[in-house]
């Protein structure tokens, strides 16, 4: 029996920046004329225009935990500190992205929950916000909950996989899937090119959806699970790695990365697409991860991809930035809200340490557009 995904429901902690007012807090915070030369053209090249942060530091100088010391040099809080942040901001977060995950499926309520799924790399806390979603939004007590944690950007997938599982397995499961990261938390202030890259990108953000075997109905777009494919780049674990150290979590992204990925993509893509006997030329429409501008560019020029076939993609990143494994749900959720008047078949692509691919096929099942407008939330995203 197939899983389906009825909904998804995003959302981003409350401090929205425009790229600029971050890049300008960088070169404060990171003295000298060739970082600010190095700033200026990483931003300038981001793809990203706004971004969403747990904290207010990005816009003034006496933050709570990002500051300047009386010498005018900058503050790095240690990783005690920066999960403190973590816990009750995403407490409140992840319970309101949960809230209209369920809310936005027709017939599915808060007691018929059976699974919590939690994903999340970017902070720990006992009990964690899967716990105060069971609470606050009325679960079961007996609600089953796991967590996935410290897997990256490309964690939704084996969280949905998991949901999958657990509905093919038993068909009355409900479960609730939840990928939340603050990744701005552990921003690593350094003029080296690699931490410049790294606070270009990250963001703020979580997304929810529900997973069952029960057909989705009340004419709302749904997608149907096809199936799940995991891969490794070659030589490629030193290039993107996610570590804890003393001041926040390390990140080692390596310029090299989405060279990698052009290399190694297509051949990847082929094999996941060819075990459900698909060519690329088959898929309809492309979910990919937007880890970055050059990312994204790689991947259309890999599997050949018309202009616009990533246009949901790179605005996700243009809106958001890249929120490590909620993204591509953003990414999902944007698709989803197009018109389709046919079921579209649906490749979705994350990346993420290791270099792991991890790619999920999916059949979107939308609705007229003279429907939609009539059976969608226009707050969710």
């Amino acid at each position: 029996m197939p899983a389906f995904i009825h909904h998804v429901a995003t959302g981003n902690p409350p401090h929205r920046y425009d790229n600029t007012v971050i890049r300008d807090r960088m070169k404060r915070w990171i003295p000298g004329a060739r970082a600010a030369r190095l700033i200026d053209m990483v931003y300038r090249r981001s793809g990203i225009e706004t971004r969403h942060s747990a904290t207010g530091d990005f816009a003034r100088d006496d933050g709570e935990l990002f500051r300047l010391d009386a010498e005018g040099r900058f503050v790095s809080p240690p990783t005690g500190r920066r999960n403190a942040a973590y816990g009750p901001a995403a407490r409140v977060l992840a319970a309101d992205v949960a809230r209209r995950a369920i809310a936005g499926s027709p017939g599915l309520r808060p007691e018929q929950v059976t699974h919590v799924v939690f994903a999340t790399c970017t902070g720990f806390v006992n009990p964690g916000p899967d716990y105060h979603i069971v609470r606050e939004l009325g679960l079961r007590p007996d609600v089953q909950r796991y967590t996935v944690g410290f897997m990256g950007c490309y964690a939704a997938f084996p969280a949905l996989r998991m949901a999958a599982d657990i509905c093919e397995a038993d068909s009355s499961a409900v479960v609730l899937v939840v990928c939340l990261e603050l990744c701005t938390l552990h921003v690593q202030v350094g003029d080296d090119p690699e931490s410049i890259t790294s606070n270009s990108l990250f963001a703020d953000g979580a997304a929810a959806t529900v997973v069952s075997s029960r057909p989705p109905g009340d004419g709302r777009p749904f997608y149907r699970i096809k199936g799940f494919r995991s891969a490794l780049v070659p030589s490629s674990e030193e290039h993107m790695a996610w570590t804890v150290g003393d001041h926040g979590f390390d990140m080692v992204l390596s310029s090299y990365v989405p060279d990698l990925i052009g290399k190694n993509v297509r051949g990847m893509l082929d094999d996941a697409l060819g075990s459900h006997g698909l060519a690329a030329a088959q898929v309809g429409e492309w979910a990919v991860h937007p880890g970055g501008r050059a990312i994204l560019d790689e991947v259309q020029s890999a599997m050949g991809l018309p202009a616009d076939a990533l246009e949901a993609s790179r605005n996700v990143l243009r809106d958001y930035g890249n929120m490590s494994s909620p993204t591509v749900l953003f990414v999902l959720k944007r698709l989803m809200e197009r018109p389709a008047p046919r079921p579209v078949t649906t490749c979705a692509v994350a990346f993420g340490p290791g270099l792991t691919v991890e790619t999920a096929v999916l059949e979107r099942v939308g609705v007229p557009a003279p429907a939609l407008a009539g059976t969608l939330h226009g707050t969710d995203a």
